[in-house]
């Protein structure tokens, strides 16, 4: 049964998780991935290393998508993202967008979780 971007999308995410990060690429993204996250070059491999790095520092790191959802060639993700077990961790957004049935480019936005928020509905 052939993949759909949703689930492209979300073993893209849990390959990078589990610190399959090359493999993640390798498989679902396309030779011209660009990404737009502030803190790092808009290419492939800044992204790789700097995801290498973070799951050599968290080898327990723990990833629980809360949400998808998918449009045309659009697939937004909305996940907890903890870099421990008990760690409180955050909440992060992903954009996804395919072209050709691979990912050609990423966006990413995150929230620490408070420890003390007022707000009562939590995070998810």
């Amino acid at each position: 049964m052939k993949q759909t971007i949703k689930d492209k999308t979300m073993s893209f995410l849990e390959l990078v998780a589990s610190g399959k990060i090359r493999d993640a690429y390798e498989k679902y993204a396309s030779p011209d991935f660009r990404h737009h996250n502030l803190y790092f070059k808009g290419d492939a491999e800044s992204l790789i290393s700097a995801m290498e790095e973070s799951a050599a520092k968290n080898p327990d790191k723990v990833f629980e998508i809360k949400h998808t959802v998918t449009e045309n060639d659009m697939v937004a993700v909305h996940s907890h993202v903890r870099q421990h077990p008990n760690d409180p961790g955050g909440v992060v957004v992903h954009l996804f967008r395919f072209s050709n049935e691979l990912i050609i480019e990423l966006w990413d936005v995150g929230q620490q979780i408070p420890e003390n928020s007022p707000n009562e509905n939590g995070p998810f």
